[in-house]
């Protein structure tokens, strides 16, 4: 099968295209064959090298952990799937990703594809999807009539954030660029602060939780805007001043996504039913050159949605 992998750490020259063996499905697995996947920001920093020290990974390593396609054959032990059925899915973090055009997926990883959403679509949503949705409800626990801050609502992450907290019928803050405003409105955002032209931290009070995209000094002010004693702020960049989570009596948690194929059929459902839309801003094709292009746009952090990369 063709796969683009990369033999070491470094920039988006490292990305190759090479022919590998396709893989055999073990007894809980399934083969996929894939028809999108998408890129997330742990690809290009896994390639860069900034996470050897967690993923200490033999090479080549094919990068990529979204997968949406049709199972092409199935393991001795899977029961609940059969090949041609349409999924999706968020497989475990191994060398072995989603930029290929086979892939292994454990087989309680998997949900059904949407029928009323194209690949890119669904491939734009596992790892997104479940980052959201495991900040906001799992550690972040929210409920109805709560406050929200999303920080960067305009990304991949934000704009599912925003679907889930409008849904759980929380009240929705996010920030971005202007240009971005009508559009997270559409996606039920309540109040967007526009970061470039105002402190978010000078507008908001009493904020029940605050889902941290960013890091640095964006998380740092985040504390300003919470509620005492019971306020909560997830992050999925990077660990907090404990001096700022005494100072200001809050829960803070730095969080690791845990695929879940349960939590993502939960997902598939809202999708179907048109509560939740993927919004996929840019589309590359499956080559060394569509990768190379991918990563580009993903590292100016300026991609409005999802980047998803076509196989058809």
């Amino acid at each position: 099968m063709k796969a683009i992998v990369i033999d070491r750490y470094g920039d988006k020259e490292e990305l190759q295209e090479r022919e590998v063996p396709t893989p055999a499905p073990q007894a809980h697995q399934v083969l996929v064959k894939v028809a999108a996947t998408s890129i997330n920001p742990i690809d290009w920093k896994l390639r860069e090298g900034y996470l050897k020290q967690m993923m200490d990974w033999e090479f080549p390593i094919i990068l990529g952990w979204d997968v949406a396609g049709t199972i092409s054959e199935i393991g001795s032990e899977v029961t609940d799937w059969k090949v041609g059925d349409e999924v999706f899915a968020r497989p475990e973090t191994t060398r072995f990703g989603t930029y290929a055009e086979f892939t292994l997926v454990d087989d309680h990883l998997l949900a059904r594809k949407p029928a009323s959403i194209s690949w890119e679509e669904a491939a734009s949503v596992p790892l997104a999807g479940l980052t959201a949705w495991q900040a906001l409800f799992t550690h972040g626990e929210l409920t109805k009539g709560e406050k929200v801050l999303i920080h960067a609502g305009a990304g991949g992450v934000g704009m599912f954030a925003i679907q889930f907290a409008k849904q759980a019928g929380a009240y929705v803050m996010t920030t971005a660029s202007e240009r971005n405003h009508e559009l997270l409105a559409s996606l039920g955002a309540d109040r967007m602060i526009d970061y470039r032209t105002t402190r978010f931290e000078d507008e908001l009070s009493d904020v029940d939780v605050v889902f941290d995209t960013m890091g640095g000094d964006v998380q740092k002010n985040s504390f300003k805007v919470l509620k005492q004693h019971t306020g909560r702020i997830i992050s999925i960049v990077s660990d907090f001043d404990e001096d700022l989570v005494k100072k200001y009596d809050v829960t803070a948690k730095n969080i690791w996504l845990d695929p879940n194929g349960q939590q993502l059929q939960e997902i598939a459902d809202l999708l179907e039913q048109k509560k939740v839309r993927a919004v996929v801003g840019a589309t590359f094709p499956f080559s060394r050159k569509g990768l190379y292009d991918a990563h580009a746009l993903s590292e100016t952090h300026h991609a409005v949605g999802k980047i998803a990369i076509s196989f058809s």
